[in-house]
């Protein structure tokens, strides 16, 4: 029942019946492997049994810390609570937990948080991996049990309840029975704000002048005089949809580009349906990447290409550019990786989620729906910061009767595609479970690639708190290529960092080149090398990138190439970006 490549054979009943069960499982828990979590706890518990010294260090933990309860208890001491939440914990704010009881119940929670943290360091010969998970999971269900998540234990709801005389829970109950109606019913929730994409989001002036299974081809039209000759072409993650570049018109990185007198393209990939189950990563390749670059190359024929491509995308990108390199195609002027992974050995906290167990139990949800549908993958998000993204949005919506805040990338983060069965597969395989691509091994039409192989310059961007894309694992791109490339590292997130048009508030940066014959530099010797520049990363690349295109000197080019067979054919933002 198993094919030479490890993978089952699906045509086989019993199997099938096997699959079977298992998909249906998989929806019952959101895609997660019931299997990985037992394992990781085994694991961890069975080394914990034969470290009788740990379990002494563990008992003597918690005994300590609750003497520190029991003194706090009393009152009688003018110190410091004993424990304190993480500097991104944000929960217990308000004043009122620093009053009993409250403040009693906060510590309790803290106490209990530090010892599991403690717990969960790996004893000798545990699966570090393992003992990730184990305190993944230990932090999630503390947090189903924090007191701020309680009515009658929440002093900010207490007093808000005070107030209006019952009326924020009124109203949460209202906001609850809304959401348990969208959720059972699977009919969109309205847009926060009335946010519309081509109405509020999306509203760069352009036109769709290319259209596959697979993208649109979006062409931008000019702002300036004259343009830059050389294009710039964007492929962003086929995870989300492409407008995190182009959100509102104050923060659109692609507006930005056009109005310094870039000429842009970007892709706009389909949202799939199971129709697409077969459809593979080399698809996206092909059918994308390099389809994208054939149509920017007739509309502007003759020039070199700057592509620039966003999380997946850039990875994507990657792949495209070495096999280009291997091949001898030399359209690229230049690579742009914003919050972009080429190497998964340090792939951050989504890599808790991966191994075989779970891809195979995500496999079997996805033979069965054809693709991974965007509530399985967004629950994978929120789980990595559930406390930001869970509870401390159910309390403010059902306890205190907040509406959710207005936000243009709050509309976009729920805007979130399907992804094919096959492609998804393929990449969690290649990718983050095997790394095969930094490690000699990822092969496209029967031949292995490299990334050394690129000579065009490169343009990498991390940010400081990335959760999907951690900033060191960005940098080792440095590791595996010989061009000129240059680095920056910006404040914030996977998404806020990469938003940070210039009049950011609180922005700032550090950017260093490094040149063919420049020996190798370590993350951290570089960050300590390279001092923050105050302001938005957004000039610096402008500079960069008019470095590489040549002055703006020329005719901005016509919208789309008819006599090539590329004609306009919808305004921007096309119509695979509205499709649900």
């Amino acid at each position: 029942m198993t094919a030479p490549n490890g993978h089952p054979k699906h045509d086989h009943p019993y199997e099938t019946a096997d699959r079977a069960g298992r998909a249906m499982l998989a929806r019952m828990t959101s895609g997660s492997s019931l299997n990985a979590a037992a394992a990781a706890w085994a694991d961890w518990a069975s080394h914990l049994a034969r470290a009788p010294g740990r379990q002494m260090e563990l008992a003597e933990r918690a005994m300590r810390n609750g003497a520190k309860l029991a003194v706090h208890a009393t009152g009688l001491t003018r110190d410091d609570p004993p424990f304190r939440p993480r500097a991104e914990d944000h929960r217990f704010s308000h004043p009122g937990w620093s009053t009993p009881p409250f403040s009693l119940w906060q510590q309790a929670f803290l106490a209990a948080q530090d010892w599991w943290d403690a717990a969960a360091e790996p004893a000798r010969g545990t699966d570090p991996h393992n003992s990730d998970r184990v305190a993944f999971m230990a932090r999630q269900m503390l947090d189903v049990l924090s007191p701020s998540n309680m009515p009658l234990t929440n002093p900010e709801v207490l007093q808000e309840t005070a107030r209006t005389g019952g009326g924020n829970l009124m109203q949460g109950m209202r906001h609850l029975a809304e959401d348990i109606r969208v959720q059972a019913t699977g009919t969109p929730a309205a847009a926060a704000g009335g946010f519309a994409v081509g109405r509020d989001l999306a509203v760069t002036e352009g036109q769709v002048v290319f259209r596959n299974e697979l993208f649109e081809l979006i062409q931008y039209a000019p702002r300036t005089e004259k343009v830059h000759p050389e294009p710039v072409l964007i492929v962003p993650a086929w995870i989300m949809k492409y407008y995190i570049l182009d959100l509102s018109p104050e923060n659109s990185l692609i507006a930005y580009l056009v109005e310094q007198g870039f000429t842009v393209f970007a892709m706009s990939w389909v949202n799939p349906s199971a129709d697409y189950r077969d459809v593979s990563l080399d698809d996206y390749r092909r059918d994308g990447v390099m389809a994208a670059l054939d149509a920017v190359g007739k509309v502007m024929p003759g020039q070199k290409i700057h592509a620039c491509g966003y999380c997946l995308g850039g990875t994507i990108l990657s792949i495209a550019a070495a096999t280009m390199a291997r091949d001898g195609d030399d359209r690229l002027g230049s690579i742009t990786l914003l919050a972009a992974q080429t190497d998964f050995t340090e792939a951050g906290e989504l890599m808790l989620f991966l191994d075989e167990s779970q891809v195979a139990f995500l496999e079997d949800m996805m033979w069965d729906q054809g693709y991974l549908a965007q509530e399985q993958m967004a629950g994978a998000f929120r789980a990595l910061r559930d406390e930001d993204l869970v509870w401390t949005r159910a309390v403010s919506r059902y306890l205190m009767g907040k509406e959710d805040e207005a936000f243009d990338i709050t509309v976009w983060n729920a805007d979130a595609t399907r992804m094919p069965a096959k492609m998804h597969s393929d990449y969690l395989r290649a990718l983050f479970l095997d790394n095969r691509l930094t490690s000699g091994r990822f092969a496209v039409e029967g031949q292995v690639i490299a990334l050394k192989d690129i000579r065009a310059p490169m343009f990498v961007i991390g940010t400081e708190k990335d959760h999907i894309a951690p900033w060191h694992s960005v940098y080792k791109v440095a590791l595996f290529t010989q061009n000129e490339l240059t680095f920056v590292l910006t404040k914030g997130g996977h998404n806020g960092g990469i938003l940070s048009e210039p009049g950011h508030k609180g922005r700032h940066y550090r950017i260093g080149c490094r040149t063919p014959e420049t020996r190798y530099t370590d993350p951290d010797s570089w960050y300590a090398r390279h001092p923050a520049t105050e302001g938005s990363w957004w000039p610096e690349w402008a500079r960069w990138l008019a470095d590489k295109t040549g002055p703006a000197e020329a005719a901005p080019p016509a919208m789309g190439a008819p006599d090539a067979g590329l004609p306009p054919l919808c305004p921007a933002p096309g119509t695979y970006v509205l499709m649900k």
